[in-house]
């Protein structure tokens, strides 16, 4: 551990804090990050971007009660009052709050919210942490809260290679070749077709930033390279309790720009469903975070991309460490005031046998009490999940204080299960639920089935891009399903165009017991486009045989498993 004695230096506009590591310029009593520097670097972030996100900064997305739709108005999140709530040599943590107004114009920017942001630097630590603390109380409107988050805007001169997973790495085009005069807008404004790129390489692929998205489970570090000095900036999440929806949800992480993000709420892959609307003078409080913001360096620049290794090392680290015992609000609970939970899971599926079978590799998780698979759409309290074993047991550590359904499901098996009872956490409790039993929805044995009710498309067909449509970091993916590289085909751009190439004349048929549905079933159910901005409805077939109609058995029952669904309407 450094032996330089934490500093930090309070001015009227501006607060510093130097561990001997890093420097963390920050602005007063406003909280925005506006100085990071580190090894050489004067400043590892980006002050003169023409887009909205300056330096470092908290911000998120309202809308008034009532509203439609996903977007409203942005805040960036501006402290009115600074205080140091923890100066020793050891940590230094200070506080940037904001109480909302009553009196304020109904026009105001500002949500309805009282939010204190919170910036942590350790002696020795090779970063920093922050975190944030919500509140809705009794005097406050209603309101629709639709994303926050945390956003860094790094050197667009210094950091140009981006690391999200062992098999998502890349070097990044520039800010400026997403640029009118370089680019080509497509479908949406994310997505443009390179044309006249600063660096040649890059001519012809698609820049897109939800391309770069992943599920809650899998989003822990990710992060851009500097290679002059060599130097790394990597957004570490060690706890996903504090994130919405549940571990499948999807979210952005890093891209062009170069941004990296911890996206806390979003509607993105959900829709309307996921955001959090308040009634009029809802109680409601939760902590968001902390993330950690981690540097790391080397000598060689030769050996710059050992840094993400390095990266992922530390957030193994920061994994076992939560929750940290370092933060001062009382509302993040430290670990001897939360509690663990365990018990083994079953499938009794009578069709398939007498016994039951071990639910091997169920996700299990707590969050506020609900109806069956209501986690899914869940955003305002917390939830802890983990997979069981191969002998379906399960044990949930580290839980907050408060009362959750134990939710569940088990891939290869349709729907949910639920345990019916309230579970209270306490502080120090210990809960062994014993041996929990799912019956899946069952009508009678199955006919047939298509494809694998796992939450994925993964198995379906998923074609080729268009050629003139695609991101390098996707293509000359492995033909192995059972890798996670395979499953990101899907984030090519326009592949739901392809349907239309790929069935000209008639939609989609398939017929049971001759098709395959690893080559014969489109991995969405997509429009046709006819033409400029023109689409219709497309209608797929099943063709099947009975041998024999049990007339005794009564109505036959089709199961639809949806790994997803948005803007679409199911006849």
């Amino acid at each position: 551990m450094s032996t330089t004695v934490l500093q930090q230096h309070i001015h009227d506009d501006q607060v510093v804090i130097d561990n001997g590591i890093l420097q963390l310029t920050l602005t007063n009593p406003g909280g925005n990050v506006t100085g990071i520097q580190y090894n050489g670097i004067d400043n590892l972030l980006e002050l003169h971007s023409p887009i909205n996100i300056i330096g470092g900064v908290w911000d998120l997305n309202w809308s008034e009660a009532g509203s439609s739709g996903t977007r409203g108005a942005f805040d960036t999140i501006e402290g009115t009052i600074f205080k140091v709530i923890v100066e020793n040599d050891e940590q230094v943590e200070l506080s940037f709050a904001r109480t909302w107004d009553p009196h304020s114009s109904p026009t105001s920017k500002h949500s309805p919210l009282n939010i204190d942001k919170r910036f942590i630097m350790l002696r020795g630590c090779s970063g920093f942490y922050s975190y944030a603390i919500y509140e809705h109380v009794e005097d406050m409107p209603a309101f629709n809260l639709n994303e926050t988050r945390i956003a860094f805007m790094l050197s667009m001169d210094k950091f140009h290679y981006m690391a999200i997973a062992d098999d998502k790495r890349r070097s990044m085009p520039l800010l400026e070749d997403r640029s009118p005069s370089r680019s080509q807008q497509l479908a949406y404004p994310e997505a443009v077709l390179l044309v006249d790129p600063v660096e040649p390489e890059f001519k012809g692929e698609v820049d897109d930033k939800y391309q770069y998205s992943c599920e809650n489970k899998d989003n822990q570090v990710h992060g851009f390279i500097c290679f002059d000095p060599p130097a790394g900036f990597w957004q570490i999440t060690p706890s996903n309790e504090f994130r919405t929806a549940g571990p499948l949800k999807q979210d952005l992480t890093s891209h062009v720009n170069p941004t990296t993000l911890a996206m806390f709420v979003s509607a993105h892959y959900g829709g309307e469903d996921v955001v959090i609307k308040f009634g009029s003078g809802e109680p409601w409080k939760k902590v968001f975070g902390p993330v950690f913001i981690y540097l790391n360096s080397v000598s060689d620049q030769n050996d710059a991309l050992s840094l993400w290794d390095n990266a992922k090392e530390q957030m193994r680290k920061e994994v076992q460490s939560w929750p940290y015992s370092f933060p001062a609000s009382e509302d993040f609970p430290h670990a001897d005031q939360r509690g663990t939970i365990r018990g083994r899971l079953s499938v009794l599926d009578r069709y398939i046998g007498k016994e039951a079978i071990r639910a091997n590799g169920a996700y299990v998780g707590l969050a506020l009490p609900g109806v069956v698979g209501s986690f899914q759409k869940e955003c305002k309290g917390y939830q802890f999940w983990t997979r069981a074993d191969d002998q379906g047991q399960f044990s949930i550590s580290k839980i907050r204080a408060g009362d959750y359904n134990l939710y569940a499901w088990v891939p290869g098996f349709i729907g949910d299960y639920r345990y019916d009872d309230a579970i209270t956490i306490t502080t120090g409790c210990s809960i062994d639920m014993g041996d929990l039993v799912y019956e899946p929805p069952r009508n009678g044995p199955t006919l047939w089935e298509i494809g694998v009710p796992d939450r994925s498309a993964a198995e379906f067909y998923v074609p080729d891009p268009n050629p003139m449509y695609i991101n390098r970091l996707y293509i000359n993916r492995p033909a192995d399903r059972n890798q996670s590289s395979f499953v990101d085909r899907f984030r090519q751009y326009g592949l739901w165009e392809r349907y239309a190439e790929l069935y000209p004349n008639e939609d989609l048929v398939y017929t049971v017991g001759e098709s395959d549905y690893c080559k014969d079933w489109f991995f969405a159910q997509v429009t046709r486009k006819t033409g400029d901005n023109a689409y219709k409805a497309t209608t797929w077939r099943i063709k099947f045989k009975l041998d024999n109609i049990d007339q005794a058995a009564g109505t036959y029952t089709l199961h639809l498993a949806l790994a997803s669904a948005n803007s679409s309407e199911l006849q």
